[in-house]
Parts: C-alpha cells; sequence; structure tokens
C-alpha cells in the first residue's frame, strides 16, 4: 500500500495497550502489520501495579501523540483504556482486542465471580507481594491455546503479574460511552468467556467482528487484529477531515 507523506502525517497514531500477563512484545506481529502501513505505532510496557499506574502510563504515551490516536487494548488492556472516562483528549477511537469494557460501577472480579473460573485463570495464585500469576499448565494451554506451544512457553516466561487490586478496582464513567468503539470477539477464548466479550460489545454499540482464536488473538490471528485498528483509524481519518 503506498502513500503520500502527507497521507502518512494525517494518518491517526497508535497505541497499543497489553493486558495482564503480558507485555507490549505481545503485539509484535500486529506492530509489523501497522508500520507496513505507514502508521506510526506505540505499545509501551503496563507496570500493571495499579489501575491507577496503568492509567497514568497509558496519560504519559497518549501526550507524545501528535494528533489524533487510536487505542487498541487486549483484555486487562480494555480496563485501561476505558478508564480514560470523558478525559481523552486527541483519542480518536477504541478498538477491544477480547478486552473487558467495564461500565460505570462494575469490577473485573465482581465480572469473572459471576461464572466458575475460566481455565485459563483457574489455578491462577497470588505472591507474597500481592500480584497475582498463571502457572505454566494453564498459561501454555488455555491462555496461549491457539499459540504455538514453544512459542506459548516463551510468552509465559515473560509475564508480567497483575496486582490483585486490579480486580477489585471500580470503574467510573467509562471512555466507550463517549468514543467510537471497535471489538474483536474471540470465539474460543478460555480466560474471558466469549458471551460477555459479546455483551461488552453490544452494550457499547461497537462495531464488531468474531474471530475462532483464543484469548492471545493479536498472537495468533494478527491479520485480523491489524485490519479492525486500520479500520477504526480509516473511520478516525474520515471524521477529521469533515471536521
Amino acid at each position: 500500500m503506498s502513500m503520500d507523506r502527507n497521507e502518512m502525517h494525517r494518518r491517526p497514531n497508535i497505541v497499543l495497550v497489553h493486558g495482564a500477563w503480558a507485555e507490549g512484545s505481545s503485539w509484535s506481529s500486529v506492530i509489523e502489520r501497522l508500520q507496513a502501513d505507514g502508521y506510526h505505532v506505540t505499545a509501551p510496557q503496563f507496570p500493571l501495579t495499579s489501575p491507577a499506574d496503568d492509567v497514568a502510563r497509558l496519560r504519559h504515551v497518549l501526550a507524545l501523540q501528535d494528533g489524533p490516536t487510536v487505542v487498541a487494548g487486549h483484555s486487562y488492556g480494555g480496563q485501561v483504556m476505558t478508564a480514560l472516562g470523558t478525559d481523552a483528549p486527541n483519542v480518536a477511537g477504541l478498538v477491544y482486542v477480547a478486552a473487558f469494557g467495564l461500565d460505570e460501577g462494575e469490577s473485573l472480579g465482581g465480572l469473572l465471580a459471576q461464572g466458575p473460573p475460566t481455565p485459563a485463570l483457574a489455578h491462577q495464585f497470588v505472591d507474597e507481594q500481592g500480584f497475582v500469576w498463571l502457572t505454566e499448565d494453564d498459561f501454555v494451554n488455555h491462555f496461549a491455546g491457539d499459540v504455538d506451544p514453544v512459542k506459548a512457553k516463551v510468552l509465559y516466561a515473560v509475564q508480567q503479574p497483575l496486582s490483585a487490586s486490579a480486580f477489585s478496582d471500580v470503574m467510573s464513567v467509562p471512555a466507550w460511552k463517549s468514543l467510537p468503539s471497535w471489538y474483536l470477539v474471540a470465539q474460543d477464548d478460555q480466560a474471558l468467556p466469549p458471551d460477555a466479550e459479546r455483551m461488552f460489545a453490544s452494550r457499547m454499540g461497537a462495531t464488531t467482528i468474531e474471530v475462532p482464536s483464543g484469548h492471545l488473538a493479536m498472537v495468533s490471528h494478527p491479520a485480523e487484529v491489524a485490519n479492525l485498528t486500520e479500520a477504526a483509524a480509516a473511520s478516525a481519518l474520515a471524521v477529521n477531515a469533515v471536521n
């Protein structure tokens, strides 16, 4: 895909928010595709020490962007970008990839407690510092269920634990109430139930696609994730051109 320099400059920036038990390189295959199509992409590392810390990191990165930005979040990363609330300057759209799209008054723990533990989270444990980890079996066989096992074990090795406080943190006014949203439902997700993903997408009025993917869709189905993110960026560009 070719474009002139002016078109490249006008294109929205893209910021990618990784989830729990992951880090920025989990987006690598998506980043390659977005960069090949001329997008400026940032995939920062989030501390996962508290939702407030993670939102602060996202705001820090957003402040460095030049112009409109599309934010895509995976799993817990959806909670982080949702918590931008009504104060999300320069954010032109939100892309949820098998991600939590909480509403006001909801928490991760409250939603997850509505059903039995999913296979990926069945044996999670909390260390003495109050951080939650996944076991190798649950991570490789369920969290990364449709990823090549060799690659899944590498992802397991670099997992970042999530502060247990993230599960009880209550959402205020969600950003998706005032921003256009896109949602990728992972049909074979063994961490976040696909029906919960469909519920999130439906109530936020998101443009939705469904992919026969496990939880780590950006690893196992990067083309679909990149295409959805580019669709959001194209929509943001069109709106910006009109305005």
